[in-house]
């Protein structure tokens, strides 16, 4: 029977205890929680966390509603140039529960343009905008907890 040199036993154990670190670093799949898993937000369809309270984490259309109606008049008013630069585009959907991709820069919506005016975002969250949208969002996790799309605003013949 033939043995292998020391010098290839060390090196293939070291191989093998380099994988297996590795593997044991990067976690089980789906758990990560900078780059959830992709479709329904990290759960199965169907499936609502029911223990989170404010709405967030929630499949799409059982999220809590942040912005009132009177919310999207004002952030209009301030975004009316750019809505114009995206009407017609195409661009991507932002759904409440769901998370923004990477490659989308959400730029912050200063404090001037809403405190006092419109309702703080929620807990852990901040206002940014993309695209014609204002997204109430988590910028650790970057999951969508509501959205204004002011394109439609735009749509509804009452601006010019």
């Amino acid at each position: 029977m033939k043995t292998i040199p020391r010098f290839q036993r060390l090196l293939l154990y070291t191989l093998l205890l380099v994988v297996g670190s590795t593997l044991v670093a990067q976690g089980p799949p789906g758990h990560d929680r900078d780059n959830p898993p992709p479709g329904h937000g990290g759960m199965p369809p169907g499936q609502a966390k029911k223990y989170d309270r404010d709405g967030r984490g929630m499949p799409p259309g059982h999220a809590k509603k942040y912005f009132r109606d009177e919310d999207r008049d004002h952030f209009y008013g301030y975004y009316r140039r750019d809505v114009g630069r995206w009407r017609g585009r195409r661009r991507p959907v932002f759904i409440p529960g769901q998370y923004i991709a990477r490659e989308y820069v959400v730029q912050p919506v200063p404090q001037s343009v809403w405190v006092n005016v419109v309702a703080p975002p929620p807990p852990g969250c901040r206002y940014g905008y993309y695209g014609g949208y204002v997204v109430a969002y988590n910028p650790a996790t970057r999951m969508i907890a509501d959205v204004l799309d002011l394109i439609a605003t735009a749509g509804q013949g009452n601006r010019q």
